[in-house]
């Protein structure tokens, strides 16, 4: 990444009017790959070009695939088939993007061709024996380095068989890895999950006309079939609208219309939590659009209160839980997260960087091994303090200190905001658009 980008928030505000965050990230990452890999052309409106996406279309571009835009959201692609991608002439690069780089190791374990598989410093540092294992189980052959992370070294012509899979922590870029792995694979391939996830590759690989069956907590495929060119409308992404659905409950004063948000319900774990701390959000104009659930929501400031967060709808929320923490601390009463361990290996460790930048700014906020207990100071009209935040590169955590401004007794600076357009580009307009004082 360039250089250190820095953001500067300064203390109060309120969050009003009608905003449509960028287009959901896993859905544009999955259109990429779906479609590229159909026969016929995808034509894909509402596409997010944030980097992590742009650089699944890039991967696909140096295999051969022709890819026209992405102009304002559209994106038009020309499938080659399930056959069809071309060896890259050299290493695919995939930047900060673990979704890319895990989905494309079970893609590209069914190819003819290798690959070397890379991504940035952060990216390097994240477990992937979560897919080559399994992969393995299926015959790929996949080099990684000695502590089981990228880069990937994936050798192509391996014959892959279908396996059943019980995967021992819920992870959707586990289960389409292995899902796509098995399009290539003889016989089944089906994966069960401990605790459901986002289902937008079952979704969209029925939309894409390949069958896929499922039954509770297991979804199977049977290698084989084929997919067929579709339109793919992408929907908001409810991970991007949380900081504005946090922001909002915890500015006095507040009221905030978010349009057309994708609200799938193995996404919708935000939504679930707010409402259990006392937020009020409110749904309308629900409908479906390509497969997936949209809504817009509207939400007014409220007085939260600390509560203990069921675990169940931990992998509902897995991304959204650094602006929760910070819903946290402006909540009156204590909130305790158990079973969130998968937070200390996204980007960064999220539950260390977090509990770091929230007693920078004044709060009790204890790390736990799998989650945090924050002692929420919502009776205080400025319950957070001011100072200067690490966000370690992590696009999440800089969004989130971001909306703690918004109760903040002075300025919040946060260090190292690069990665912010790798999920959000425009971040800062569209806050100040909706009342944050934010400058980076």
């Amino acid at each position: 990444m360039t250089d250190n980008v820095i953001f500067t928030v300064q203390p109060g505000g309120r969050l009003t009017g009608e905003a449509r965050v960028p287009g959901d990230k896993s859905i544009s990452h999955r259109s990429i790959m779906l479609g590229s890999l159909a026969e016929g052309v995808t034509e894909v409106s509402g596409f997010l070009e944030g980097e992590d996406a742009l650089a699944t279309l890039q991967a696909f571009r140096d295999m051969g695939v022709r890819i026209d835009g992405p102009e304002n959201g559209q994106v038009t692609i020309h499938g080659v088939g399930l056959h069809g991608l071309q060896p890259p002439k050299g290493p695919l690069y995939v930047g900060n993007s673990g979704t890319s780089m895990r989905l494309l190791a079970g893609l590209l374990a069914g190819q003819a061709f290798d690959t070397h598989l890379t991504g940035d410093a952060s990216l390097s540092g994240r477990p992937m024996r979560r897919v080559t294992d399994p992969l393995a189980q299926m015959g790929a052959i996949i080099g990684t380095t000695e502590n089981g992370t990228a880069p990937l070294d994936i050798c192509g012509d391996q014959p892959l068989h279908g396996i059943d899979y019980e995967m021992p922590v819920a992870s959707a870029q586990v289960k389409s890895c292995l899902l796509l792995a098995g399009l290539y694979a003889k016989g089944r391939t089906c994966v069960t999950e401990p605790a459901p996830t986002r289902d937008h590759t079952e979704r969209m690989l029925a939309g894409f006309g390949y069958p896929v069956e499922r039954h509770g907590a297991t979804a199977c495929v049977t290698g084989g079939g084929r997919l067929t060119a579709t339109a793919v409308e992408v929907p908001a992404d409810i991970s991007s609208a949380a900081f504005f659905l946090v922001g909002a409950s915890i500015s006095e004063g507040s009221d905030l219309t978010l349009r057309h948000v994708g609200v799938n319900p193995t996404r919708i774990g935000v939504i679930n939590i707010l409402r259990a701390m006392g937020a009020d959000l409110t749904l309308s104009n629900e409908r479906e659009v390509g497969g997936e659930p949209v809504a817009d929501i509207r939400v007014r400031a409220a007085r939260l209160k600390g509560i203990r967060i069921d675990e169940a709808q931990v992998p509902l929320a897995i991304d959204e839980f650094p602006a929760l923490f910070v819903a946290a601390a402006c909540a009156e009463g204590e909130t305790v997260l158990t079973g969130a361990r998968e937070l200390r290996v996204k980007e960064s460790d999220r539950i260390q960087a977090m509990a770091d930048g929230l007693q920078t700014l004044g709060i009790d906020a204890r790390p736990t091994e799998d989650g945090i207990v924050i002692q929420g100071r919502g009776g205080e009209a400025a319950p957070l303090g001011s100072g200067r935040v690490d966000s370690h590169g992590d696009h999440r955590i800089a969004m989130a200190f971001a909306m703690a401004g918004l109760r903040a007794s002075g300025p919040i600076v946060i260090d190292d905001c690069a990665n912010v357009n790798t999920s959000f580009p425009d971040f800062v307009g569209l806050a100040r658009q909706c009342g944050l004082d934010i400058e980076s």
